[in-house]
C-alpha cells in the first residue's frame, strides 16, 4: 500500500506536467521557427521552474516527444481501434490514402512541431520511434496490395511525402495550401497505388 503511495505520481506533478504540455504545445504553435522555443521560455509560460520542467522531461527534446506523443494519440488510436478508413479492417487501397492524410493534416496543423522532432537531437529522425510505428503499419497494408511489389520501400517513398521539413518548405516557404497539399497528395497516392485518387478496394 505505501509503496504503491510512493509510486503514484503526486497531484502537483501531474498538474505541472499538463501545464508544460500545454505551455509548450502553444509556444510551438505560435513561434516563427521551432529552434526559437527555449526551456526558459516553456517553464515561464507554465508558472514553473526550469528543475520542474527538467525533473517532468530529461530535455528539450524528451519534452518535444512528450508534446509530438500527446498531440499524435487521437490518430493513433483512430489507426489501432478505429472504424474505417483509418482502422484495421479498412481495405488497403482505401486506407494507405487515409492514414498518409491523417500524418499530413497533422503535420499541417502541427508545422513547427513535427518540425522541431523531426530535427531534434542529432540523430536521424528515421531512427525515431514513431517512424518505425508508421513505416510498419504503412509496409503491413501496402504488402496487401495485389502487384505493389516492394512494400517496404514504397512505405518509405510515401512517408518522405509528409515529412515536415517539407511541408514546412511547401505551405510555410512556398504559399501552397493545406487543402491543395492534400489534394496533391493524394493524387500521388492514388499513383502509387495505380487506382484513382479516392478509389478503394
Amino acid at each position: 500500500m505505501n509503496e504503491a503511495v510512493a509510486r503514484r505520481p503526486r497531484k502537483d506533478a501531474v498538474r505541472n506536467r499538463a501545464a508544460l504540455l500545454a505551455a509548450a504545445e502553444g509556444l510551438f504553435a505560435r513561434c516563427e521557427h521551432p529552434e526559437d522555443v527555449t526551456m526558459a521560455d516553456v517553464a515561464a509560460a507554465a508558472g514553473v521552474g526550469k528543475g520542474t520542467l527538467f525533473r517532468a522531461f530529461g530535455d528539450r527534446t524528451g519534452l518535444i516527444h512528450a508534446v509530438y506523443a500527446a498531440r499524435l494519440e487521437p490518430i493513433e488510436r483512430a489507426v489501432t481501434e478505429g472504424p474505417a478508413p483509418l482502422g484495421p479492417g479498412t481495405p488497403p487501397l482505401e486506407r494507405v490514402p487515409a492514414l498518409l492524410d491523417a500524418l499530413l493534416t497533422f503535420k499541417i496543423d502541427n508545422r513547427h512541431l513535427a518540425l522541431a522532432l523531426e530535427s531534434a537531437g542529432s540523430d536521424s529522425p528515421y531512427q525515431a520511434d514513431h517512424y518505425d510505428r508508421w513505416h510498419g503499419l504503412l509496409r503491413g497494408v501496402l504488402e496487401q496490395v495485389p502487384g505493389l511489389g516492394d512494400g517496404d520501400f514504397a512505405a518509405h517513398a510515401l512517408l518522405a511525402a509528409v515529412r515536415a521539413d517539407l511541408v514546412e518548405h511547401l505551405v510555410g516557404g512556398r504559399g501552397v495550401g493545406g487543402e491543395e497539399l492534400r489534394v496533391r497528395l493524394a493524387g500521388f497516392v492514388g499513383r502509387v497505388l495505380g487506382v484513382p485518387a479516392g478509389s478503394s478496394g
